[in-house]
């Protein structure tokens, strides 16, 4: 028996700073239109998909940066792709910054990713675990990369849903480089993994990476579904924003680490493919039966030695 599902990679193009949350939200229903007139099950948008890519701008007014951060999901704004998207029957997975208030006053500020069912119902929430870039104002960037500044890092680890009859987790931009990432959504099960990114072509820290990108990107995604038995949708907020050049190729991988489909422009786009979930057994019952083949007592024995943090 197979299990199909039809998934969009709903890429988008550059956010400019005045852009309205209501602007955008008219974008990520075109995309999610788009995908339901090809099928789509489930639409995927970027990283950060409401605003511009914020934190290349360093500023300590709390004003300033909470402006860029949704304190209720849906709200206002974003109401109307909840709803156009239970009109439709398709599902959507969606981030962006969140504000949360502590019953102590105290204010959490995540990257966030929701996934939501095709009745417009939240299934569950991610946040982003491994945050990049820097803390402090480095004025001698061409741009800042200050996500340490606005984002800290989620507290619940990674997580899977049973959602669209399958086993589903989300990650964001830079957890796609991180073995682990994947590595606990795959003991858990994970079917399908989605995840939104924004990143930039140009790496101040090392430079000679800045040619790389595209591999990069492709390495680290298609060896996570490979490695782990699972579908992964990534998906880019690409092209020239506000000045800066990002990186596109959002792309779904097979289990096999095979792309099975993906955007060519670096604007707004949707690259669907019908995926079959029962592929991951191929992969999850032979060369990664965890269950038969991992031995977590050799980590432990690694880190009781001293070796593995």
């Amino acid at each position: 028996m197979t299990r199909y599902l039809t998934v969009g990679a709903a890429q988008m193009g550059p956010i400019r700073k005045g852009e309205s949350r209501s602007d955008c939200v008219v974008r990520l229903i075109a995309l999610l239109e788009d995908g339901a007139s090809r099928g789509c099950d489930l639409v995927v948008f970027p990283e950060l998909a409401l605003t511009t890519f914020f934190p290349r701008w360093f500023t300590d007014d709390i004003d300033e940066i909470e402006m860029w951060f949704e304190s209720e999901m849906p709200n206002t704004a974003t109401q109307p792709l909840f709803d156009r998207a239970e009109e439709l029957g398709v599902g959507f997975s969606l981030g962006y910054a969140e504000l949360v208030i502590g019953d102590d006053g105290t204010h959490h500020r995540y990257n966030t990713q929701v996934l939501v069912e095709r009745d417009g119902s939240i299934v569950g929430k991610y946040h982003k675990v491994h945050v990049p870039g820097h803390e402090e104002n480095e004025p001698g960037r061409p741009f800042q990369h200050a996500e340490r500044h606005y984002f800290e890092s989620g507290p619940e680890g990674f997580g899977v849903w049973d959602a669209f009859g399958a086993k589903i987790g989300m990650a964001i931009c830079n957890d796609r480089r991180w073995p682990e990432t994947y590595r606990v959504m795959g003991l858990k099960g994970a079917e399908l993994i989605l995840i939104g990114y924004n990143t930039p072509l140009h790496y101040d820290p090392d430079p000679q990476q800045n040619a790389l990108a595209g591999f990069h990107n492709d390495l680290v995604m298609a060896s996570g579904a490979y490695q782990n038995g699972t579908y992964v949708v990534g998906v880019a907020k690409g092209g020239i924003e506000e000045g800066i050049d990002s990186l596109a190729q959002s792309a779904i991988y097979a289990p096999s680490g095979q792309v099975v489909a993906r955007c060519i422009t670096t604007g707004d786009e949707v690259a669907v493919a019908r995926i079959d979930l029962d592929f991951c057994s191929f992969y999850k019952n032979t060369l990664f039966d965890f269950a038969r083949y991992r031995v977590p007592k050799h980590y432990r024995l690694i880190a009781e030695e001293g070796e593995l943090e």
